[in-house]
């Protein structure tokens, strides 16, 4: 089920309109995907503050936000297809703003943990209607550069979070790194009501037991990737949410098979371009959030930086993904896209490699240009691969697109850091190094080098099924 160009009903507008539009909707994918790796930051203050929340219950505050958002995207971009992406967005920056709210003035546990599961939800709204309105407003032979523009802000959106978060808490509590996003929230829906055109309306049908079986399949499986490095991947509880998240997918499978209008049918997945899309987005993702995960406390705990001087280090990443994300579908267009999204992501993993040579006496600069081979990486793969999961579904079923784009950017992130925590609680538990810094130095080394032997195998998946597509076409 492919398509080339996505007809638009409403006028192209100017084009300072449609950079404005493509600043617009990347600064709201900064908003909601920076804000998980910010929320991280603020872990060690929320522990000692006046909640006294337990150690589940940190672990929940962290986790609560991306299991909802994770679960919710493919029905959210739905959602936005079916009434209106620029009513969906507007809807979600505001739910978004009121969860912040509720969650910096929570005075216990639960009503913290309900603005974290609310604000979820409204990220879930926000992302599929991003991109959904850019591409309603971009020509169709400068949309594979808009989607560039969107998958690099969510690349670079775990960046700005750790240094806008670090900036934050280096000086106040952690209350305000969420009551700052409740102006921000409302400043961008201000801005959207502005500038956005009426959103495109579809005959799509929500289908609200696929959206159950689905949303209940992917909150067990996240919960079981989650729980597993705190539990223990044997555990009943993990075992028994994997096998539930198998028995719900089957269910939902057998139901979108039968269904005449389906919320994902699974025969699109017949298209290796977009099997392989989906594939690499959260290959990808699985190894830039494994960095997120530990590259604040190696900083910390390792080098000795403030918050604040931690969340400027990760500028590398930030610059490198931006530049290169920019120039990638030129040199897809020109030298494949297979050869791009290969290279993209061995660079991924070999920039991983590398990091797991790093320790106390590792310069800066050197450490540098590991992040800048990561951002390379980043920048080379994800933009390509979106736009092959994007240009594999209707121009009906944007929303739907963006919203499995979203979906495997996040069961990538959830893996890479299930993976990656796994490793360091296995090398930190059994006593294997001093230790201090050093112990954890040595544990983020082997967490980095699984990592990126994880990625790289992915890399040659991808890129055999980006072959097998080409072969389809020239046949």
């Amino acid at each position: 089920m492919t398509t080339s160009a996505v007809p638009v009903a409403a006028p192209v507008p100017g084009r300072e309109r449609r950079r404005a539009m493509t600043l617009l909707m990347s600064a709201c994918v900064v908003l909601v995907v920076g804000m998980v790796a910010a929320v991280n930051l603020a872990v060690p203050k929320l522990a000692a503050g006046g909640l006294r929340p337990s150690r589940t219950e940190l672990l929940w505050a962290v986790d609560a936000y991306v299991l909802v958002f994770g679960c919710l995207l493919i029905p959210a971009g739905a959602l936005g297809d079916r009434f209106g992406r620029k009513g969906t967005l507007l809807a979600g920056l505001a739910l978004f703003a009121a969860g912040c709210l509720l969650t910096a003035a929570a005075p216990t546990v639960p009503v913290l943990l309900a603005g974290r599961l609310v604000t979820g939800a409204a990220a879930a709204l926000i992302m599929p209607a991003t991109l959904s309105l850019l591409l309603q407003v971009t020509e169709p032979a400068a949309r594979p550069q808009a989607i560039a523009a969107w998958t690099a802000a969510t690349g670079v959106a775990g960046a700005v979070g750790n240094l806008a978060g670090g900036a934050v808490l280096q000086w106040l509590p952690w209350q305000a790194l969420f009551l700052l996003g409740v102006p921000a929230a409302l400043l961008l829906a201000a801005l959207v009501a502005r500038l956005a055109p009426r959103g495109e309306r579809h005959p799509a049908d929500l289908d609200l037991p696929g959206a159950a079986l689905l949303t209940l399949a992917l909150f067990a499986l996240l919960f079981g990737i989650i729980e597993g490095p705190e539990r223990g991947w044997a555990s009943p509880l993990v075992l028994g949410a994997f096998g539930g998240a198998a028995l719900l997918l089957a269910a939902f499978t057998a139901h979108a098979l039968r269904a005449a209008h389906p919320l994902l049918d699974p025969r699109i997945f017949a298209d290796g371009g977009l099997r392989a899309g989906v594939l690499g987005v959260g290959a990808a993702f699985f190894g830039l959030f494994a960095l997120f995960f530990v590259n604040a406390q190696f900083l910390q705990y390792v080098k000795g930086y403030s918050p604040l001087v931690t969340g400027i280090a990760i500028g590398p990443l930030v610059i490198g993904m931006l530049v290169v994300s920019r120039r990638s579908v030129g040199w897809a267009a020109r030298i494949g896209r297979r050869t791009v999204v290969a290279l993209g992501l061995a660079s991924l993993a070999a920039g991983l490699g590398l990091l797991s040579t790093a320790d106390a006496a590792t310069p800066y600069p050197l450490y540098a240009l590991f992040l800048t081979i990561m951002a390379v990486g980043m920048g080379l793969c994800v933009p390509s691969l979106s736009v092959g999961v994007m240009a594999a579904l209707p121009p009906s079923r944007a929303g739907l697109g963006s919203g499995l784009n979203g979906a495997a950017r996040e069961l990538g992130s959830a893996l890479g850091v299930a993976a990656i925590g796994t490793v360091l609680g296995a090398r930190l538990g059994t006593g294997h190094a001093a230790s201090g810094g050093r112990a954890f130095a040595d544990a983020t080394a082997a967490g980095f080098r699984v990592v990126a032997l994880v990625v790289l195998v992915l890399a040659v998946v991808v890129a055999a099924g980006l072959r097998e597509r080409t072969r389809g076409h020239t046949e």
